[in-house]
Formats: structure tokens, sequence, C-alpha cells
């Protein structure tokens, strides 16, 4: 069994950390936490076998929080370590800041000075992340994060504040921070120094950050989800729902209705097309056309469905019976004009995917009878 003990346990790090680590096989956790009393901390340091030392202050009533914290309490570990004879790995997260001379980043600083010449009186192993900006859920607003900030005035449709757009923040993603944390769990240290970062980092402007975010809540309105091939974008994406207010999760999409039944696009993608649904009434026909380049796929979900597709070059009709009790997906060729009709007793639903939006002055889709009264193949 691994005991691992976890300081700054309900802070933003510390809370992914400790679900995380709680997934682990072999491992004891035990949290200390700001309001806990010191003495549950030496409690905790006398069987530990890796620390993982979160626990600080950036934004303090009064300054002298920075090193009575920041240092002081990595002084506190280290010194009853020392006079206790223990020697477990040591995991500190300071902050890049620690390059700049600031009261905080002096502080941070100093902790990292306190690890450093532990380490070389007793061979610990200690491993220092001076951490850029991390974002991502459980983080703070209004506290030290823009992006928390960020995500949380604009999902509560709050004006932000911007006073230089043109800065450039060097950002951090929460689950990378805790998979290199994690790393060090199970890994020795073989590497000269005491100073590790984290592989992947993503740099943008303050204003470029603002314009991703509005972009990602009128997602609402536009349907159109951005590129999440991209790791950022992904991530960015991720944490403004994590700020969603609960009675916020959900929304209304428009749905177009005519005779025939309705119809709703669910869901958008410059890159991956469209997703969007209908009903139909029994005996309705949708369709009888063709397109050029524009693929699709059907999908009934409730009901039951003749499909008849026809190149349209050729006189042969194919047809596919699809049914609710046996999900299939249905490719639509280009070239081939089609339709799906009702044939159940009831409403039909179906699923449509296209791999294009829908351009209204570019429809790539053409009229042409699939000839219903034509069946030479039969499929399905």
């Amino acid at each position: 069994m691994i005991n691992i003990t976890v300081t700054g346990a309900g802070g933003f790090i510390g809370k992914n950390l400790v679900d995380r680590l709680r997934q682990e096989k072999g491992v004891s956790v035990r949290q200390y936490h700001h309001s806990d009393d010191l003495s549950l901390l030496y409690k905790y340091l006398n069987d530990s076998d890796i620390i993982y030392h979160l626990a600080g202050v950036n934004r303090p009533t009064n300054k002298s929080e920075f090193a009575s914290v920041n240092k002081g309490l990595t002084e506190s570990i280290v010194n009853y370590l020392r006079a206790h004879h223990k020697t477990p790995k040591i995991v500190f997260s300071s902050s890049a800041q620690a390059e700049i001379d600031t009261p905080y980043g002096l502080s941070k600083k100093a902790a990292e000075e306190v690890l450093q010449h532990y380490s070389m009186e007793t061979a610990a192993e200690v491993y220092i992340y001076r951490l850029p900006g991390v974002f991502g859920k459980w983080c703070r607003p209004h506290y030290n994060s823009v992006v928390a900030t960020f995500c949380h005035e604009i999902s509560h449709n709050k004006d932000i504040a911007i006073h230089d757009a043109d800065k450039m923040l060097e950002l951090v993603y929460i689950d990378d921070v805790v998979d290199s944390f994690i790393d060090c769990l199970h890994q020795k240290r073989t590497e000269k120094t005491f100073y590790y970062s984290i592989p992947q980092t993503f740099h943008i402007t303050v204003g470029e950050l603002a314009q991703k975010l509005y972009e990602i809540k009128n997602i609402r309105n536009s349907l159109i989800i951005p590129d999440l091939s991209d790791p950022f974008t992904k991530y960015l994406y991720a944490t403004y729902l994590s700020f969603l207010d609960e009675n916020d999760f959900s929304y209304d999409l428009p749905v177009h209705q005519d005779a025939r039944g309705s119809l709703v696009e669910l869901i958008k993608s410059h890159q991956l097309g469209q997703i969007f649904m209908s009903t139909s009434r029994k005996g309705v026909i949708r369709g009888n056309h063709y397109h050029h380049t524009k693929v699709e796929k059907f999908c009934v979900i409730k009901g039951e469905a003749n499909i008849a597709l026809r190149k349209i070059d050729s006189d042969q009709r194919i047809s596919y019976r699809v049914t609710d009790q046996n999900i299939e997906m249905v490719d639509i060729p280009p070239g081939y004009t089609h339709s799906i009709e009702n044939v159940s007793d009831d409403e039909m639903i179906v699923l449509f995917w296209a791999n294009e939006l829908f351009d209204p002055d570019n429809p790539d889709t053409f009229p042409l009878d699939v000839q219903p009264n034509k069946v030479d193949k039969k499929k399905g």
C-alpha cells in the first residue's frame, strides 16, 4: 500500500488530484485542508510514502501570509520530516511567478529552496512544478484564473473586463497537470534537476480567449460545435460547460413543422457536418432528391420505414426496410436519388447525419423521383 498525503486537498488542483488518486489501485489517500490543525498533518507525515504539497495562498488578506503559508508550511513539513528521519517523495506545485519579484513569487521561490535543501541533505526525491495558469473544472472564479472568471461571467450572461486584450497567457489544463503528478507516483527521479514541466501548454491572448468563449456560448444559437480535434478548444469547451448554472444545462431547439411532421437540427460542425432529426406521420414520404457530393446516414429510432434509392442513371430501384426493432444505419451515397417513407401505423422518428452543413446558396440537392412503383431489388 502506498500512503499518500495531499496538502491543499480542497483546492482546485487538490480536488482533481484526489479524485484521480482514488482510482489508483494500492494507494491510501489522506487529505489535509487549510482549516485542519497542524498536528493532523504531522500524523499523516509519519508514514507517508509521497506528499503532494499543493497548499498555498495567492490572494491573502495580508501580504505576510505569503511567507507564513507558502514558505512557512513548507518549512514545517520539511522540519518534521528531517527531525523524524523521514524521506518521502515530495511533489510541489509552485508557480511560474516564482521567477517574478513579487511577494507571491518570492514566497514560492523560497518554498522551492526549502525543498531543494532538504533533498540535498537527505536524498529525498523532490519534484517541483512551476505551473503556468491552470484551468479546468472546479476552478474558482474571481480568484487567480482568468479562464475561470471569464467562463463564469460569460456563462451567467455577465460582462467581462478586459484591460489588455493583447496580453499573452500561458495555460495548462488540469487533467494534464494531474497526469504528470500521477506519473511521479510511479517513477523514480533520474534527472539531475528539481524542476519538471507539464508536456502540453497553450498560449493565447486575453482577447482571443474571450472570443473563443463567446463562440462557445453561442453554440446554443448557431448549433455549431467548434473544432474539438484541437486540444485547447476541447479543454476550453469542457471547462466552460462546468461553469453553467445547474438550472441552465438544457436549452430549446427550433422545431420546423409542416404537414409531414417536424424537423429539428441538433448539432452542426464545420469539420463533421450536421446531425438532425425528423418526425413523420403515417404514409409520409420525405426526400426524392439526390446530391453530387453531400452524403448522409439515416437511422430509424422509432417506427418502421422503407428507404428507397436509385442511381440517377439507372432504372433499378433499391429498397431497405428498417425498423426500431433492429436499429441499423443506412448510407446514402452521392448520385443516388433517395426517399424515406413511414410505413408504420404511428409516428416515425429518424436521425440523420450529413457530412456538410446545409448551405442555402449551394444546397447540392436536386429533385428527382425515386420511381416508387419500380421495385427491382430489395435489401433488409
